[in-house]
């Protein structure tokens, strides 16, 4: 394994003579390389000086060096050369992280690279931006002798959010992938009884903290999966332990079936993170369940919590769709009918529901073709049943801004409401397709009504005694303000997105949109090895577009008609937006290579 260390003064001429062999690797001629050689000397004053290290391999061999020169807020990635029989097996990309970690450690904000034009793609990869600005060394002796110039990037590092550090106290954690065990609290008819869309989305368990100890998942997932996501996101040394359920959705009850797995797990001293709390839950972690903890994870509870909170005022940007609760289906038909011959159109909720289901939006002419409001109700699955007026979307103000939007925040163990931000969700027809995150996502005219709104739910939800984290669904209605729909006590796929966002602005700078796509469409289903083959194809040909893909719940690829939960991220709405038109593309390829069915 290979290691990064501070280097020694002793080493100096040693690591010149890695440096000039790397260099070489590309070909230069030897008047080139001499002219180099002045510029790329390390004297042994300058090891220190220079803030060099190196990385070193289980033989204790030196493979790498790399410097971070200058003072903050303005710092050089003055070195890094791999030794040439290293190349390709991630040397670089370790040495080029530790420079970003001790960059904001420095307090440094603008790091500036000047590349040999042969390394401007690992640059890329590793999220540099290229710069205008010319690099420094353009006109030296070396270049003109070789004819060449160094291209300039820059990278902005950037500590792990404050809400990150404090969500896991700034360390790694333990992820526990209950959501099937979540969701079966509810005992609500829309929710699959046999929990398989949730021990797919207990993939998820992946990401709930910037940087995972261990993952525990209820069913077995692809080995090459956990690899790709390591690699992309620069963690090592996580554990995964899999395939611990075959039907119960019981999985905290699972490791307690295992003594010395749950020993393991709960006395690391590392925090347990579930997707959501469950009595199982408290059991496994010591923690005492509180009777009522969750109840505003009901939409009724939850609609007449908002309605509580804008009682006092203070929140003209948030209004409150109106919302009945009906005593059976008989009266819950009539009340459609009823508003259906008034021109109305509606929203009917269970009570419980995950990723819009149980939720149906019904417009006059949806009501009318489906043969009335009776016929519309025998369609729909039994139990507690809500009606909520519609509230009208974008296309109301005339413009294309986003219809569905989100706030994600925590309540920490001691009671302390923590603002996470929010987010843009893909929601079609009722039902939750994704959603980004990142700097500019939720335009002005809404932002400061859902941080504010969000920020005083918080508060009540940490009053009532909740502990963990949360969102507060809206929609945008046609006179530019919001309505909250929903609160999810529970992990949710925007706070999958917000986690990657925090692990790659830290890893690669500051910046990141992160989009979490929930179904991906393929065109075939592929065996274990070619699945990998696809995720790793997928992944170089998103950095390409100076975008990262990292592939967030793979089991979905073997059901019969086979899908991929995805994150793409970028710098920039087009990247974004192209990276993952281009991975829905080539995933719905897929199945052309068998010909025609």
């Amino acid at each position: 394994m290979v290691k990064v260390r501070a280097a020694r003064p002793a080493e100096a001429e040693d690591l010149t003579g890695l440096v000039m062999r790397s260099k070489a690797h590309w070909g230069y001629d030897a008047a080139f390389l001499a002219a180099c050689a002045p510029e790329l000397r390390i004297r042994a004053g300058d090891v220190t000086a220079r803030r060099v290290v190196v990385a070193e391999n289980g033989r204790g061999e030196v493979v790498g060096v790399a410097s971070l020169e200058g003072t903050p807020p303005r710092a050089e990635l003055g070195l890094l050369f791999v030794e040439p029989s290293a190349v390709g097996q991630g040397v670089g990309r370790l040495l080029y992280r530790d420079v970003l970690r001790r960059a904001v450690e420095l307090g440094v904000r603008r790091l500036v690279i000047d590349s040999d034009p042969h390394a401007t793609g690992f640059y890329r990869a590793m999220g540099a931006v290229p710069v205008a600005e010319p690099a420094a060394s353009a006109a030296s002796p070396a270049a003109e002798a070789g004819g060449t110039a160094l291209v300039r990037f820059e990278a902005a590092p950037v500590p792990l959010a404050d809400w990150a550090r404090a969500w896991t106290g700034g360390g790694r954690a333990v992820h526990l992938g209950n959501v099937g065990e979540f969701n079966a609290q509810f005992a609500d008819a829309t929710l699959d009884r046999e929990q398989r869309p949730a021990h797919h989305y207990a993939c998820l368990a992946a990401f709930y903290s910037p940087y995972p100890a261990a993952l525990v998942l209820p069913r077995p997932v692809p080995r090459g999966w956990t690899e790709l996501v390591c690699r992309q996101l620069g963690w090592t040394g996580v554990e995964v332990y899999d395939g611990l359920l075959d039907a119960d959705p019981g999985l905290a009850e699972a490791v307690r079936a295992r003594p010395a797995l749950a020993a393991l797990l709960t006395g690391s001293g590392l925090p347990l993170v579930p997707w959501g709390r469950t009595r199982a839950f408290g059991r496994l972690a010591g923690r005492p369940w509180r009777d009522g903890e969750l109840r505003y994870e009901s939409k009724s509870a939850a609609h007449g919590l908002f309605g509580r909170i804008l009682a006092d005022g203070g929140h003209p940007g948030i209004v409150l769709p109106r919302q009945w609760r009906v005593d059976g289906r008989w009266a819950a038909a009539r009340m459609l009918a009823a508003r259906t011959r008034a021109g109305e159109s509606t929203v009917l909720k269970s009570e419980h529901g995950v990723g819009g289901s149980g939720t149906t939006v019904l417009t006059p002419a949806r009501v009318r073709a489906a043969g009335g409001a009776r016929a519309v109700l025998r369609r729909l699955p039994r139990g507690p049943l809500l009606v909520e007026e519609y509230v009208g979307g974008a296309a109301s103000r005339g413009d294309e801004g986003p219809r569905d939007l989100t706030y994600d925040g925590f309540v920490d163990e001691a009671g302390r409401a923590h603002e996470v931000g929010g987010a843009v969700m893909e929601v079609a027809d009722g039902c939750y397709r994704g959603a980004t995150v990142g700097p500019g996502v939720v335009p002005g005219w809404a932002e400061k009504s859902l941080i504010a709104f969000g920020a005083a739910v918080g508060r009540e939800l940490a009053d009532s005694g909740y502990r963990g984290w949360f969102d507060v669904d809206f929609v945008a209605d046609g006179t530019g303000r919001l309505a909250p729909t929903e609160t999810n006590l529970r992990l949710t796929g925007p706070s999958i997105a917000f986690m990657v966002a925090a692990r790659l602005d830290a890893l690669r700078g500051a910046g990141h949109l992160v989009r979490i796509a929930d179904r991906v469409e393929l065109g075939a289903r592929l065996p274990e090895a070619q699945l990998d083959e696809l995720c790793t194809a997928l992944a170089r040909g998103c950095a390409e577009l100076g975008a990262v893909f990292v592939p967030a719940i793979p089991t979905g690829a073997f059901e019969p008609a086979p899908w991929l939960g995805v994150l793409v991220a970028a710098r920039g709405r087009e990247v974004l937006d192209a990276a993952e038109a281009w991975v829905r593309a080539e995933a719905l390829a897929v199945g052309a290579m068998f010909g025609p069915s």
